[in-house]
């Protein structure tokens, strides 16, 4: 029974020990302040009175009394837990009250829970918020940095970083705040389409990153304005207003825009101007931006497009050679589409076309300077007078039937005299010719290259069935394959000569009208066919070696010219085995036609007549003997008259 009672005290006194470190936490923010902050409030002070009150204690004379009046009685309900923890008892009404004040006074401190604060105290580093709590919270002045003109006050948004530390601190954080409400500020703006104020901090790769309630955005290059931004760093520093046209929630990223809040604008003032578009018309226009193919004109609000071919009569490599940049100028509308959001701009046609300046003095025949401008698989085309050019065909360039690349005879920039050809005024075009101002070497082509003349030329060109070759500048004429050799099987031109060779050549044919000359390259040494015709003539014997084995049978080469295709059959050796590649043996021409160049051996020939040979030489031998051993005519006589004469002794 004593140790009950000593329990009970010690939880009595336990609990007066709570209800003192309590009264005592709720002044200790003031103190940890360097006990900067003013007096409480009047539901703080009523609190502390409270505190004071409920801190008294009527129970020691209670106890007395009861420990005179009954001691055994106390004992058993003493509470020695609370006596051990130093809790002095207090009535349970007290406390009831005490909980009903702290509730109606002070705010819960709950995580990640934005709260408004009033700033009470500014220190050199902290800034001590009263957010109605049970002590002030601390917030390091680092997170006010970008609001300077902060004073005491000053409402601003906080969030419970950390509720007590170790010294029993209540510690703030107004950055944490200030971005949770700014990412609501930021979604309910993306969702609304309202309006944002920005202020731009810096700028990045394809952009400008801007502050948004705190948050960092990114504003897009081609966001800011309608028309290009070529120079970035004016908008750096300044507060603009944007709105948000993307967010990222995964990736905490926000994208905000310039351009959308002055599009709306600038539609209206589009559809006014268009509205009002016809082709014809003359507008004054600046430069907003110029590509390879074209330049970009502003018209106050709609653009349209000046094509790099409108721009100049005369040929242009690019744009940047006629206008600049924000440059202002005339331009009359081409064209449109139904919906007139494409506009086809034009600045050569304010000027007449040169064409119609061009003088009637000049006919074909004439003969024009001008400069090459343009250059073409197909010719080149010659500036005579700005903005009027011809053409110069790459056949009229050269004499020459074997036609080459325009560029092989002129270059871009380069000041040529041509003949004009064709004149065309209607339809503004102009054919020239510049071979037009040499003679024509086929004039007097009978005189300097008569058929059976023999002459040297320059390969310039292969074919499947020939070659051509320059006799001279615009005398070509072709050689066919099978008159390249007199010996060789010749399958491409490539095998016998290279491009830029130089050959012998006999004229074989010459047609003066179409223009055609026909050469001969063999017929420049004598044929070897007419003298390897008796030494190869069929049935002589000839040793050589197998060259190459081919389909059917094999080559062999008997000399540099002559080749013979054996059989596989006439391959056949004595011994009934086959002639293999590399065998020396001896053959017998079995064909030999001049007039295709064919000859045709055989190996099995040889052995084979020396078989027939011996066959012969043996039916020969026994022919003999037989007609050896027959009778004679005279002796068959005597023996028959011999017989005749026994038969006649018979008869006797």
């Amino acid at each position: 029974m004593a140790d009950k009672a000593k329990e009970t005290a010690v939880e009595e006194k336990k609990t007066a020990k709570t209800t003192k470190k309590a009264a005592v936490k709720t002044t200790g923010a003031k103190a940890k302040a360097d006990k900067p902050a003013k007096a409480k409030k009047e539901e703080t002070e009523t609190v502390e009175e409270t505190v004071a009150e409920v801190a008294k204690t009527e129970k020691p004379q209670e106890e007395v009394s009861l420990k005179e009046s009954n001691p055994e009685k106390f004992l058993s309900d003493f509470n020695w837990h609370n006596y051990e923890e130093g809790i002095d008892p207090i009535d349970d009404g007290k406390l009831e009250e005490f909980e009903k004040l702290v509730a109606a006074n002070f705010v819960d401190t709950l995580d990640d829970e934005v709260v408004e604060g009033e700033v009470v105290y500014i220190s050199d580093r902290d800034a001590i918020i009263d957010i109605n709590a049970k002590s002030e919270g601390v917030v390091s002045l680092n997170e006010f940095r970008y609001n300077p003109g902060l004073k005491v006050g000053d409402k601003v948004e906080v969030l419970i970083d950390v509720r007590e530390d170790s010294t029993g601190q209540l510690i703030l954080s107004h950055r944490k705040a200030r971005t949770i409400k700014a990412w609501d500020r930021v979604n309910a703006a993306h969702d609304e389409g309202t309006i944002v104020n920005g202020f731009v901090k810096c700028r990045t790769k394809g952009g400008m990153i801007v502050d948004v309630f705190g948050i960092e955005a990114f504003l897009p290059g081609s966001q800011i304005d309608v028309k290009p931004i070529r120079d970035y760093d004016i908008y750096v520093g300044k507060t603009m207003e944007f709105k948000v046209v993307k967010i990222n929630h995964e990736f905490k990223n926000v994208v905000v825009s310039h351009k959308a809040l002055i599009e709306a604008d600038i539609e209206e003032q589009k559809k006014e101007i268009i509205g009002q578009l016809e082709k014809g018309q003359v507008l004054e226009g600046v430069v907003k931006n110029i590509t390879s193919y074209g330049v970009f004109v502003d018209l106050g609000g709609v653009d349209g497009l000046v094509h790099i071919t409108d721009l100049s009569w005369s040929r242009i490599n690019h744009p940047n050679e006629i206008v600049e940049l924000d440059q202002k100028l005339n331009v009359v509308i081409l064209d449109f589409d139904e919906d007139k959001t494409r506009i086809q701009l034009g600045l050569k046609q304010l000027n007449a076309h040169p064409w119609d300046a061009l003088g009637d003095e000049l006919k074909v025949g004439d003969k024009v300077l001008g400069k090459v401008v343009v250059i073409a698989d197909y010719g080149a085309f010659i500036e005579v007078a700005e903005g009027v050019e011809g053409l110069i065909h790459v056949s009229e360039m050269s004499w020459s039937t074997h036609l080459r690349s325009a560029q092989d005879f002129v270059n871009v920039g380069d000041k040529i005299e041509a003949q004009v050809l064709t004149l065309d005024r209607e339809e503004r075009k102009m054919s020239l010719g510049i071979k037009q101002l040499t003679p024509d070497p086929w004039t007097d082509i009978t005189k300097k290259y008569p058929v059976g003349s023999t002459h040297k030329g320059i390969v310039r060109n292969f074919t499947n069935f020939g070659v051509f070759v320059e006799l001279e500048e615009g005398i070509d004429g072709l050689i066919y394959i099978s008159d390249l050799s007199w010996t060789k099987k010749i399958k491409h031109p490539s095998e016998f000569t290279n491009i830029s060779d130089t050959l012998e050549v006999v004229v074989l044919e010459l047609d003066v009208e179409g223009r055609k000359l026909s050469l001969g390259h063999k017929q420049t040494t004598e044929n070897p066919w007419d003298k390897y015709e008796d030494e190869f003539a069929v049935g002589t014997k000839h040793t050589a070696a197998i060259d190459e084995m081919v389909d059917k049978g094999a080559v062999i080469n008997f000399n540099e010219d002559i080749s013979a295709f054996v059989p596989t059959r006439h391959l056949e050796k004595e011994d009934g085995n086959n002639l293999k590649k590399g065998e020396e043996a001896e053959f017998q021409i079995i064909e030999f036609n001049k007039e295709f160049k064919k000859v045709v051996a055989s190996h099995m020939a040889i052995h084979k007549e020396e078989e027939a040979k011996i066959v012969k030489q043996a039916a020969k031998k026994q022919a003999a003997q037989a007609e050896e051993a027959k009778p004679t005519l005279g002796d068959a006589n005597s023996k028959l008259q011999e017989l005749k004469d026994k038969m006649d002794g018979k008869k006797k």
